[in-house]
């Protein structure tokens, strides 16, 4: 009771916010009941049927499901990987611009296409990207294309990659700035006096100096790897490349609301929530083994 006495005001300043995900993230979980029910909007719970894990095998069984489940997975795994490579190595470069002016202008430069949203980018990437677009455009003056960027399945995906990337590269490599920051100084001072070259400061102090943080955000970025990013498929892509480019997330939305499947997408939503729940354990488990870190 002392120590609520003198901490009350913080548990006060973070009522709203419990409140707020109590009614938002826990009174919903009610509905994962839809998985187990042939569920019909106008019964409601009570009144559909009951069909166990129905639901779950005809997810299992579905062609279109398992090709889901897999393009997923292709689209995810490449983003976690480049989303960590293009920002490590980009924040090395960067480290080795001298002019402060420059190097600021660089960051700004590269930040701003993360405070846009898909929406917006989705607009403009259309344009772009369409066959009579600048792209286009510009690679017909080398005898090239045009290409379907947006509507061909070989391209789709390399497309998604290479514009998510480009969005967030900027804003993921703040973790790397953050850390190359933090290098003792003196370990450059005495690599110079013994002669190394920055090719070989960059080798042996700032690479391995920046690993364990790269351990760190590798291993806990393994937890959304089930998500794929549905602003941006959802925003970008179209019937033609639903082969290549449809994901859980806009499956979930197109049989919940387009095809009214609602039990069917709360499976799929269930399934992918479990799967991720155990990633999340196993990343948080990888990073405290092997790079020290811990939440609490």
């Amino acid at each position: 009771m002392r120590t609520l006495k003198r901490t009350w005001p913080f548990h006060v300043m973070l009522l709203p916010a419990i409140i707020f995900l109590i009614i938002f993230s826990y009174v919903p979980m009610g509905g994962i009941v839809m998985a187990f029910q042939d569920y019909k909007p106008w019964m409601g719970i009570s009144g559909s049927d009951w069909v166990g894990l129905d639901n779950f095998r005809y997810l299992f069984e579905r062609d279109d499901s398992l090709q889901v489940i897999w393009n997923t997975l292709i689209i995810a795994v490449l983003k976690l990987i480049f989303n960590l490579f293009v920002p490590f190595v980009f924040a090395i470069l960067l480290n080795e611009v001298r002019k402060m002016a420059i190097q600021r202008t660089i960051q700004t430069l590269v930040y701003l296409p993360h405070f846009l949203s898909w929406v917006i980018l989705g607009g403009i990437l259309l344009d772009l990207l369409s066959t009579g677009g600048l792209v286009n455009r510009v690679l017909g003056t080398f005898g090239l294309g045009p290409y379907f960027f947006l509507g061909d399945n070989s391209l789709f995906r390399p497309t998604i990659i290479v514009t998510d990337v480009w969005k967030e590269f900027g804003y993921n490599m703040i973790v790397f700035l953050a850390a190359l920051a933090g290098i003792n100084p003196a370990l450059y001072e005495a690599a110079e006096i013994d002669g190394a070259n920055r090719w070989k400061q960059t080798l042996h102090i700032t690479i391995p100096s920046l690993v364990p943080m790269l351990m760190v955000v590798g291993t806990l970025a393994l937890g959304n790897v089930l998500n794929a990013g549905f602003d941006q498929i959802f925003n970008l892509y179209n019937p033609l490349v639903y082969q290549s480019g449809d994901i859980i997330d806009t499956f979930v939305y197109r049989s919940a609301l387009e095809n009214g499947e609602m039990g069917f997408a709360t499976a799929i939503g269930l399934f992918k929530s479990v799967i991720s729940m155990v990633l999340i354990l196993v990343s948080y488990s990888l990073a405290k083994k092997y790079a020290g870190y811990r939440i609490f």
